[in-house]
């Protein structure tokens, strides 16, 4: 193995507790214990490790002593050791142990908590059979820690207590609950450091895996470290982010030091080489390989046969034991392997219903692979899956039957549920009842993988053909939720197979579209949206409403992708659904107006799409309703309207709910209405939220915002970028709609930069998609009259001012009409053009729409020049330059001091320059304190603890020489690095 460093993921080998070491050899790594054996004293003896001349820890194991040596790991023991100084000194970590099964992963962490000595010291072991119930592994990690609760902000307090089953409320996002466990943590560690210590991590249910790793990411300041152990082979995208250590096997040496330390008496040296070469350096293969040979077969020469992977050697060799065991304490054993907890109540109350006598435990222990003391506990991990697998099928299906019946159904439904599961081998109506119910508590309490699970054996238990089509639909929905879309899928051929009515075959058609949409928005999903809508019509008219609705948004997504007439296809269908139960509600009325638009036109949709803007702005929006909320914010830009496209309530909505899957898109579309007033320090300040965001939580988001900001920035290197990412991407997703954003970002970012065949080109091609969202009218076509009107290409440029005066006489806003006369005086040839540019100013003047009002002054002053009003001009321009400056649109700027100096005036571009550098996290905090938010409404929002923003906020005032939350507000804040 080479150095720790060379084995994170994260990067975070540049903090200083990360080992800056060469590589070593392996032969210095492992641990060792002496021949002592295993032996079974009394209960509640300790178990105690030597690690040399570094000190003894003991602890209590109730059952036997065992003494270990840790010899070597110098490296790994280091890194623990730092870590634990770290988080003494406030500073948080997170770690992943990975290797083999038996290499070492569990005795370095009981090497950890025994380095804690004044910390707290919080620790669990993920068992497989939990990985099905929702939040177990955290509820198993938090439950002492359930009284901080009241320290936090009701929603990460009403998700905690929800998922817990504390309180009655809907699902809770998933990442809110990743948050609320960050900062239960970090009130917990407040007077104390805390450690926590997740072992067998990868059989953790996916919902606590989510929230621990999200909450493992966040550690900054906090003095909690987080550690986790994980088979070789299981790190999954969960962990990423995370720093990660391989625990490789030991070398040649160490491996022979260690086995001879456990042999019995006279070895012969061809033994000791096939025993080594067989387990792979894994230490406990090394420990357990020989305990089934006798003196005389290792003193021989006949040594052990076979071969295989260490970790199944091993099971095979516990599997083996377990055989020679009397029947009972074989049974004992199962049913001790099949209990996931360790309850020792719960599973004797089991055995005395199998009649197993208290005292066949003794015969159990003495084999050395359990323990019965106040928990259950195996020898090693593998015991309990070589039990459990080496089980007769018949023998599983008694002991779940005795654990069911031991479990109180008012208690813990859910386990007993999924005991009675495993305790049936054919069809079983009532435990498929059962099962039903538990999917529905677990989708209350935001487990979705867990709900998906029990309905998946809810299938496989069903004796109703009918029952089961009806439950693989449900339980591929619950897939598709999860983000689980082949599982989804192979559930919906299943549902296939069976009867279908009009209704179920209607739902399948959907999932199956919504999963499509998911996946890639190409023509595919337009279509299968459009035929489950159609479907849907004559069973559930609200959802074959939406369903329309997402047949319109897919078809407008995709764009040519989905071929020319798919959008018409699905506007002319939604124009004939039924008409809705109850009138008015502002989904129905954005489908009615969506569905004029794409048929009759825009005009004629000019009254219906203003109809469903009120509706929305009226009406309280549930999580739910945010997934169209923001088409309708878009639809603003539409109709020109700049009081509705500017008002952040949809970003404002989506952080109050804590919808946090709709952040992205709500933070881009606020991005795009500040860009468009000319607030790009702000647009850019949500850029970094939004980056923030994404890096959190691992959401795929296209970079509508950030294209429009870094094209109206004038930063030409960044947009290009950006630019040339998110063409492949559209191309590679089948999204139109994202060509078009960045046909017209490029059209603007070149139009800056006074290249104008490049932006023709681009806004032409832009312009040829068809008519999407609120994108074509207003801002293609604009951008394409400018370039066409320098390039000579007039007939463009008339055609494309036919086609933008079509909007903005419909909608008669002063923004509209300021652009349209604009793009008037640019084809004009006479002295018509001086009126419509005093017109274009006029007008936008009285808006907020700072970037094209600016626009307006520089082509005005551009053209006074030309006719030799140099005076005039220079008025004009000034204005120009000044407002560009203001915004920091730095290519329009550079343009407009071209031209100024072109009329003998000197400029001098003064950007404000910053009195220190700050980094952008800490950018980020100094501008949400000027804007008046607490720490705490900071955290939520960066997805930070409290203390982490503390953190970050005493090293401005440091860097910025400044000693009150208050200065911020009067202070230039630096670019970030």
């Amino acid at each position: 193995m080479g150095s720790p460093s060379q084995h994170v993921l994260s990067g975070r080998h540049a903090d200083p507790w990360w080992p800056r070491v060469p590589p070593r050899d392996a032969s210095r790594t492992g641990w060792s214990r002496p021949a002592t054996g295993w032996s079974v004293p009394s209960a509640g003896a300790t178990r105690a490790y030597n690690f040399g001349d570094r000190g003894v820890l003991s602890g209590v194991l109730s059952g036997w002593r065992r003494v270990l040596v840790l010899q070597g790991r110098r490296d790994e023991s280091e890194l623990l050791g730092r870590l634990i100084e770290a988080i003494r000194a406030g500073q948080g970590r997170s770690l992943v142990l990975t290797g083999e099964p038996g290499v070492g992963k569990t005795a370095l962490l009981d090497r950890l908590a025994a380095r804690a000595t004044d910390c707290q010291v919080v620790r669990m072991t993920a068992i497989q059979s939990e990985m099905e119930l929702a939040f177990a592994g955290l509820h198993q990690l938090c439950s002492p820690m359930l009284g901080h609760l009241d320290a936090l902000a009701e929603p990460q307090r009403k998700a905690l207590s929800t998922i817990f089953g504390l309180r009655f409320g809907d699902p809770p996002d998933r990442f809110l609950v990743g948050l609320a466990t960050l900062n239960l943590l970090a009130d917990v560690a407040r007077d104390q450091p805390l450690v926590c210590v997740i072992d067998d991590a990868h059989w953790l249910d996916h919902a606590s895996l989510q929230a621990l790793t999200f909450a493992a990411r966040r550690m900054v300041a906090e003095p909690i470290a987080v550690v986790f152990a994980v088979r070789k082979g299981q790190l999954t995208g969960d962990f990423d982010g995370i720093a990660t250590l391989q625990i490789d096997g030991l070398g040649d040496h160490d491996a022979r030091v260690l086995l001879k330390s456990v042999l019995p008496g006279p070895v012969d040296e061809r033994v000791v080489d096939r025993i080594v070469a067989e387990a792979g350096g894994i230490p406990l293969a090394l420990l357990e390989l020989p305990s089934g040979l006798t003196s005389a077969q290792l003193a021989s020469g006949f040594g052990p046969q076979g071969g295989g992977t260490a970790p199944a050697t091993i099971e095979d060799s516990y599997a083996r034991s377990f055989a020679e065991l009397p029947a009972d304490a074989r049974r004992l054993l199962v049913l001790a392997a099949a209990e996931p907890i360790g309850d020792p109540v719960l599973l004797w109350r089991a055995a005395s219903t199998l009649g197993i006598d208290v005292m066949v435990a003794r015969s159990a222990e003495a084999s050395g692979l359990v323990q019965f003391g106040t928990r259950i506990q195996f020898r090693h991990p593998l015991v309990r899956s070589a039990i459990y697998r080496s089980a007769p099928a018949e023998d599983l299906r008694v002991v779940h039957a005795a654990l069911a019946a031991a479990t109180d159904p008012a208690v813990d439904p859910d386990r007993r549920a999924w005991h009675r599961s495993q305790a049936v081998s054919g069809p079983d109506e009532k435990v498929a009842i059962e099962l039903e119910r538990s999917a529905e508590r677990a989708q209350a309490r935001g487990g979705l993988a867990a709900a998906a699970a029990f309905l998946d054996r809810a299938v496989e238990l069903s004796a109703d053909a009918d029952q089961r089509t009806e439950r693989a639909i449900a339980a591929a929905r619950a897939h598709h939720q999860a983000g689980e879309p082949d599982q989804a899928m192979r559930l919906l051929s299943a549902a296939e197979t069976g009867p279908l009515d009009d209704a179920e075959g209607a739902q399948l058609d959907l999932l199956r579209a919504q999963i499509a949409f998911t996946l890639h928005r190409d023509g595919e999903a337009p279509r299968l949206l459009l035929r489950a809508a159609q479907r849907l019509t004559a069973t559930d008219v609200r959802l074959a409403r939406e369903t329309y609705l997402d047949a319109i948004l897919a078809a407008m997504f995709a764009g040519d992708f989905a071929g020319r007439g798919c959008l018409r296809d699905a506007a002319e269908a939604a124009k004939g659904a039924p008409a809705p139960d109850v009138p008015g509600l502002p989904n129905d009325v954005l489908l009615d107006a969506l569905a004029v638009r794409f048929t009759d036109g825009y005009v004629p949709a000019v009254p219906l799409l203003r109809q469903a803007l009120a509706a929305y702005g009226d009406t309280e929006l549930t999580p739910e309703s945010l997934r169209w909320f923001w088409l309708a914010r878009i639809t603003a830009g539409h109709l020109w309207d700049e009081q509705t496209i500017d008002n952040g309530r949809h970003l404002e909505l989506a952080r109050a709910l804590g919808a946090v899957e709709t952040l992205p898109l709500a933070l881009s579309v606020r991005i795009g209405g500040l860009v468009l007033s000319g607030e790009l320090g702000d647009a850019a300040d949500l850029v970094d939220e939004l980056q923030t965001v994404l890096a959190a939580t691992g959401l795929p988001a296209a970079p509508y915002g950030d294209l429009l900001l870094a094209a109206w920035q004038g930063d030409e290197q960044r947009a290009r970028e950006l630019i040339k990412h998110a063409e492949a991407e559209a191309r590679y997703r089948g999204e139109g709609f994202l060509l078009i954003i960045a046909g017209m970002a490029s059209a603007v970012l070149n139009n800056g930069l006074g290249q104008y065949a490049e932006a023709y080109e681009a806004a032409s091609r832009a312009a040829e998609q068809p008519p999407l969202m609120a994108v074509e009218p207003w801002a293609v076509l604009a951008e394409l009259v400018e370039a066409a009107t320098r390039i000579d290409e007039d007939k463009a440029a008339e055609a494309a001012l036919a086609r933008l005066a079509e909007t903005t006489q419909a909608t008669r806003s002063a923004w509209g009409l300021g652009v349209e006369a604009r793009c008037r005086a640019l084809v004009s040839k006479d002295d018509a053009a001086d009126e419509l540019y005093r017109v274009a100013i006029e007008r936008l003047a009285a808006t907020r729409i700072r970037g094209e009002l600016a626009r307006a002054h520089l082509l005005y002053g551009e053209w006074l020049r030309r006719q030799g009003r140099r005076g005039d001009a220079r008025d004009q321009l000034r204005t120009a330059h000044e407002l560009f400056v203001a915004m920091g649109m730095r290519a329009f700027a550079s343009r407009a001091s071209a031209e100024l100096r072109a009329t003998g005036e000197l400029v001098r571009t003064a950007y404000p320059e910053p009195p220190s550098v700050l980094t952008r996290q800490e950018t980020q905090i100094a501008r949400l304190v000027a804007e008046g938010l607490s720490n705490a409404d900071i955290a939520a929002r960066l997805f930070l603890s409290p203390r982490t923003v503390e953190w970050h906020l005493s090293k401005v005032f440091a860097k910025l020489q400044l000693t009150s939350r208050r200065q911020l507000r009067t202070v230039q804040l630096p670019t970030p690095d």
